[in-house]
């Protein structure tokens, strides 16, 4: 079992200045329909029992759907502040998923209602935001920061794609939400891409060019 994320990191650069702590982290990367959602969340500082308080909070991917939800409202409880960012599947198309992921951090950046001073990535740097930040491969495994923003990004993310489902029915979206799985692939062949598919992912593409060969 590895080892629940902390406060180290962010910790050190509290007692530096760095009051206003940001960790970011994405969701739907992978998918092959939705959009791509980033979340930013600063941790207070002065909470002296916070990692006590978010102690379930961990790598979203690590958590199921029922304890994603538990864990994300202690976060929105607990944060300093929070923010979500949405690039669609279109722009995905149109300018690609890397460009769209570091788009939808640097959107949910943007949205934190106090301004942070710091940034804590997983995975990738933000060279458009003139701040000190740091990026980590597998950050939300090891910084409660960016746990945290893995889990308001999936958790709003999920909610999205049950929303989508009832306007998009038989893709089975609340299900896989957007995810490559037996089910999707097989909803894809029998209705076709809807405008909400990344037609530049391959399996999409490739039954789009299918059906109009």
């Amino acid at each position: 079992m590895s080892h629940p994320p902390d406060l180290a990191e962010e910790r050190g650069l509290w007692a530096q200045g760095y009051m206003r702590v940001a960790g970011l982290d994405e969701a739907g990367r992978g998918a092959w329909a939705g959009p791509v959602v980033a979340a930013a969340v600063i941790l207070p500082p002065g909470l002296s029992d916070l990692a006590q308080l978010l102690a379930p909070v961990r790598d979203s991917k690590l958590l199921t759907p029922r304890r994603r939800e538990l864990c994300y409202d202690l976060i929105t409880t607990h944060a300093l502040a929070y923010g979500a960012g949405f690039v669609s599947a279109e722009e995905i198309d149109r300018i690609g998923i890397l460009p769209a992921t570091r788009q939808a951090m640097l959107l949910a950046f943007e949205s934190l209602p106090v301004p942070p001073d710091f940034l804590l990535i997983d995975a990738l740097r933000l060279p458009q935001v003139p701040l000190p930040q740091r990026a980590f491969i597998k950050g939300d495994r090891d910084h409660l920061s960016i746990a945290a923003a893995s889990i308001v990004a999936k958790v709003t993310r999920d909610r999205w794609m049950r929303a989508l489902d009832e306007r998009l029915p038989g893709y089975g979206l609340s299900r896989h939400k957007g995810y490559g799985t037996p089910e999707h692939l097989a909803a894809l062949r029998a209705l076709g891409p809807s405008a909400e598919h990344r037609h530049t992912f391959a399996p999409v593409r490739k039954v789009y060019e299918a059906q109009h060969a």
